[in-house]
């Protein structure tokens, strides 16, 4: 696909992206597949994916307590536990705002290793990224918040994860619907990470909703239903159900206004190459 090779005029060191389409086939490529990179918060997918396969296994359930009082796994997927950014300080009642936590992912990641009896980290490889194949991702446990920011991964590994999110294999496709496609706790406002505040700040269960946010991250030709996550790592992945394709890119220069400028853009050029 021509319009991967974009990233070549990036201000970054490194960057590789891939499209996937919706039945699994890798449209394009462009860049090293292969090159770990770190993926800040697009972590959080991969640990929610993880989360939610303990949930179909009986682990635990989605209202289960986790993280402070009156919270559940299901509040702490989506961003409404009432747990700051990066402090294990309550700052809001459960459901009442959508406070983007790391330390809410933490908080998921000590429900689930105490609930399965397993650190988090090795529940995640076994259940997500083993039976995927994606062979060199990791979660990196030194890293201040292991499951919320800690990931380390490469475009070939993700091209699988885009892949199994549009036609899953290792969830009930009704589940993933719901964590990518349905609001959790509809109408909550809240602060979208370099993009400030939208009321509402749709989410689902680990996965941003794009609905009719503006400005957004992914493009002004993305479709509503497009779900995904960016990370401040200058990494990406997102969903277009209605284009029937996903788009991964991973960078090694943090977020900051040259993505704000060269992101979007980027994914409208995808999208209409996907049209045409």
């Amino acid at each position: 696909m021509e319009s991967l090779r974009m990233i070549e005029n990036w201000p970054v060191p490194h960057a590789a992206a891939a499209v996937v389409r919706a039945d699994g086939a890798v449209l394009g490529t462009h860049g090293p597949q292969q090159h770990l990179f770190p993926l800040a918060s697009v972590t959080k997918p991969l640990t929610s994916y993880a989360a939610l396969v303990a949930v179909e296994e009986g682990v635990f359930e989605l209202d289960d307590p986790a993280g402070p009082s009156g919270a559940t796994v299901r509040h702490l997927l989506a961003h409404t536990s009432g747990l700051g950014f990066d402090e294990d300080r309550v700052f809001a009642e459960p459901g009442k705002r959508r406070l983007y936590s790391n330390a809410g992912f933490d908080a998921l990641a000590r429900a689930l290793s105490e609930a399965a009896g397993i650190e988090f980290s090795r529940y995640t490889a076994e259940a997500v990224f083993e039976p995927l194949g994606m062979t060199d991702t990791l979660l990196n446990t030194a890293h201040k918040s292991p499951a919320g920011a800690g990931g380390l991964s490469t475009v070939a590994d993700l091209t699988r994860f885009a892949a199994e999110l549009q036609a899953p294999r290792l969830l009930d496709p009704s589940t993933v619907r719901q964590a990518t496609r349905e609001v959790a706790f509809p109408g909550t406002g809240g602060v979208l990470p370099g993009y400030g505040h939208h009321r509402p700040n749709d989410w689902g269960l680990g996965f941003e909703i794009r609905d009719g946010k503006s400005p957004h991250w992914t493009g002004t030709a993305n479709s509503p239903g497009t779900f995904g996550h960016f990370g401040q790592s200058g990494t990406f992945l997102w969903v277009d159900p209605q284009a029937g394709a996903a788009c991964v890119v991973l960078t090694d220069r943090d977020f900051g206004p040259w993505a704000i400028e060269a992101w979007p853009a980027f994914s409208d050029a995808v999208l209409a190459e996907l049209r045409g």
